[in-house]
């Protein structure tokens, strides 16, 4: 089955470790879909940026329970994935 890559990859994730890791390993920050595995990952930013990926790495991260008034809340747990380029490689539409 084949997704659409925007169902997969949400938004790109800038940050301060974001754009160390940029800086330092080559590699870029991703918010995706929580049932999106590391294959159909490097499929979606391959096609969506036409880049070569060395490897991909996923974190799960768990929601922080949020109080807004009287009201608790949880919010929702998400997914987020490293994604280490090629030597010499780069996404020229997240440069800064």
């Amino acid at each position: 089955m084949s997704k659409n890559p925007r169902e997969i990859i949400f938004e790109p994730l800038i940050t301060e470790k974001g754009t160390h890791l940029k800086l330092e390993d080559n590699a870029y920050l991703f918010a995706v879909n929580k049932n999106a595995n590391k294959i159909e990952i490097k499929k979606a930013v391959k096609q969506m940026f036409n880049v070569k990926i060395k490897k991909v790495n996923t974190i799960k991260v768990k929601g922080k329970p949020k109080a807004m008034g009287q009201y608790i809340g949880i919010r929702p747990d998400w997914k987020k994935a490293i994604v280490f380029l090629e030597e010499g490689e780069s996404i020229q539409e997240l440069e800064v």
